[in-house]
């Protein structure tokens, strides 16, 4: 990169990112521009741009920018860009990996207290002026299933013992963990959905978790158990799904992640009372932007040093 780095922020909200660089003392040695996610960089912006910070790109447009030399994704998935076909060889792709550590197991908490709660009845009864006498379950003595317990899954089995909870799940790697009695490989997938009373699903998008959660698997689980996927939309197949709920092989579910990032009016989840549907809002917090934006500031600073980056997205790995 020259001195003065040619950077495309091309995001609706600016202003954490552009605080962020102004803190970090980097508003002298770059040129930002900023455009909105709606449109699309021009041929001169395409010609200059040396560092790019976005949600994503289509096809066509990275190979389309003969300067670029590093993109900042501002979520900490990276399958969009992975899956480009004509993603740059020589391209150095950083995400905002360690960022939602805060608000994503909080959410996934206050989900198992929704679904094992009947707050959400209470309030509906309230609205017609009824008065109904309902039960709650305890989360205390129940199983929780993680499949993918990484740093995010680690820090949810931490507060669901806390509530008195059985934690066991999946991990590539099995190896023993705090809070957690059993840590099994993904082979063994089976043994921790026919245990669990919720099935939290936290798997990264890989060629082998695509559909991953299918009939067979959902068949696998207690009929009076829940899902939850907090993970990628892909490792759930949302047909297999309707289909489980409405034959009652499972309780329910509830989804913050889909196959389609938004889900078309008139899908069949929205008919489904025991489907609870949240807009991908578990890892998003004005906290959790924030830190987005400071990490994609500091990014900033060690490209410019020529230092490795932090979060550095290795794509032949990120594949296996």
């Amino acid at each position: 990169m020259t001195s003065r780095a040619h950077v495309l922020l091309w995001t609706d909200s600016t202003a954490a990112y552009l605080d962020a660089i102004k803190t970090a003392g980097l508003a002298d040695r770059v040129v930002l521009e900023s455009l909105p996610r709606k449109e699309k960089p021009s041929a001169d912006q395409m010609a200059r741009t040396e560092a790019l910070m976005a949600y994503a790109a289509p096809p066509g447009l990275l190979p389309a920018m003969p300067k670029l030399r590093w993109v900042q994704s501002m979520t900490a998935g990276v399958e969009g860009w992975l899956a480009l076909p004509d993603l740059p060889a020589n391209l150095t792709l950083t995400c905002a990996r360690g960022t939602h550590r805060e608000a994503m197991p909080e959410n996934i908490i206050g989900a198992l207290f929704h679904v094992a709660k009947p707050y959400a009845a209470a309030v509906e009864n309230q609205k017609r002026g009824k008065w109904v006498p309902t039960m709650a379950q305890p989360l205390t003595g129940k199983t929780l299933g993680i499949l993918g317990l990484g740093a995010i899954g680690q820090d949810v089995a931490r507060i669901a013992a806390v509530l008195g909870m059985r934690v066991i799940g999946t991990r590539r790697r099995p190896e023993p963990m705090a809070n957690v009695a059993e840590v099994l490989p993904p082979e063994r997938t089976r043994e921790v959905l026919a245990q669990s009373d919720f099935v939290l699903v936290l798997l990264p998008a890989t060629p082998e978790t695509d559909n991953f959660i299918d009939t067979e698997r959902l068949g696998m689980m207690k009929p009076g158990a829940w899902l939850l996927n907090f993970g990628r939309g892909h490792v759930l197949k949302d047909d297999d799904l309707v289909a489980a709920v409405k034959a009652k092989k499972i309780a329910g579910a509830m989804l913050d992640v889909y196959e389609e990032y938004r889900l078309a009016p008139g899908h069949a989840l929205f008919s489904l009372d025991n489907v609870i549907l949240t807009p991908h809002l578990a890892a998003v917090t004005r906290e959790s932007r924030g830190r987005a934006s400071v990490a994609a500031a500091e990014e900033m600073l060690r490209m410019l040093a020529g230092e490795n980056p932090r979060n550095f997205v290795n794509p032949e790995a990120a594949k296996r």
